[in-house]
């Protein structure tokens, strides 16, 4: 079962593809009137991702799931408030162990909502409560189009983040309306857009990887690579493993001390420490429009690859433990 996830011993397809498109953008950058031509593509490219992001996601169904409140509010709590508040002390690593813009793309990671498809199968794999899973990492996703765009306006914004009114234009065309016009659409094609959730991965992550292009072209542009050394690289490496490590031990030992399932712990463990990816890449696209954004999802691209190779090995670990059945079969209908 391991194996259906991009995890143990080997890098997930998904980053290997970001950091070919990386490379692509290095040494082939787009510029001009293509960069142009490539922007708008990204605008329609992430328009559409959010529309099926809507489509895809059955909010009836996550608010009825919300009887289980003690979870999902603890959840939330690591995503929304815990994050944010150890992003904000990441500041203090400025400028010794992180540039600005590298800070600002830890402290944009803090801020996203967390992922649906990797937390509910590590769930899975380690025998934890799925049903939980599956609302509170959708609910996430859902509060997450709201509230990560307000978070990054109240604690970005002060650290010169280039958040303004065309953010917030940009997110009411670009992100929210294709999001409710998925929703909307939901009773008509909902069914179809999960039963063809395969071939419709391949607009998702090519949407994704056409962000990260147009992204690294301009920081190729802009000449933005020249400030990053191999130093500041494996001080961002070692910022985004001790903020994974202590958002685990938070969210592991504090549910156990709030007297939570062992089930439970598992799912506020994996739900409550991710970021994601999908959702935090298009997105950087329209907050940080007035400026180049390589730097700062930079941190985002690190961070997603230490959460898989990181709680692969938990999910294993958990999987094998001699109560795993008995835990199964105690599984709370809550």
């Amino acid at each position: 079962m391991l194996t259906k996830i991009p995890l143990l011993g080997r890098l997930d397809p998904f980053i290997l593809g970001i950091l070919i498109t990386v490379g692509i953008a290095s040494l082939l950058p787009a510029d001009g009137s293509a960069l142009t031509a490539f922007g708008w593509a990204v605008k329609v490219a992430i328009g559409l991702l959010f529309f099926l992001y809507g489509a895809r996601l059955s909010s009836r169904e996550a608010l009825h799931g919300l009887r289980h409140w003690r979870l999902h509010v603890t959840i939330l709590a690591a995503t929304f408030a815990l994050f944010p508040i150890l992003g904000i002390a990441a500041s203090l690593l400025v400028p010794s162990v992180l540039t600005q813009p590298l800070y600002l793309g830890v402290l944009y990671v803090c801020l996203l909502p967390s992922t649906v498809q990797s937390s509910i199968a590590f769930v899975s794999i380690a025998r934890g409560n799925v049903p939980g899973a599956i609302v509170s990492a959708s609910f996430s996703n859902l509060l997450g189009i709201f509230v990560t765009p307000l978070l990054v306006a109240l604690l970005m914004t002060t650290e010169g983040s280039g958040f303004n009114l065309s953010s917030v234009v940009g997110i009411l065309f670009m992100l929210l309306l294709p999001f409710i016009a998925g929703q909307v659409a939901q009773r008509w094609i909902g069914t179809w857009v999960k039963e063809h959730s395969a071939p419709l991965r391949f607009v998702d992550r090519g949407s994704i990887l056409l962000v990260v292009y147009v992204a690294f072209s301009e920081g190729m542009n802009e000449g933005i690579w020249s400030t990053l050394s191999i130093g500041r690289l494996l001080g961002l490496l070692a910022v985004c493993s001790i903020l994974l490590a202590i958002v685990l031990s938070v969210t592991w030992f504090g549910s156990k001390r709030l007297g939570f399932s062992k089930q439970d712990q598992i799912t506020i463990t994996f739900c409550g420490s991710k970021k994601s990816l999908a959702t935090g890449l298009p997105m950087a696209t329209v907050l940080f429009a007035s400026q180049p954004i390589g730097l700062i999802v930079l941190p985002l691209m690190l961070f997603h690859q230490l959460q898989l190779l990181v709680c692969a090995w938990m999910a294993g670990r958990l999987a094998r433990r001699p109560d795993a059945g008995a835990d199964l079969a105690m599984s709370p209908s809550r």
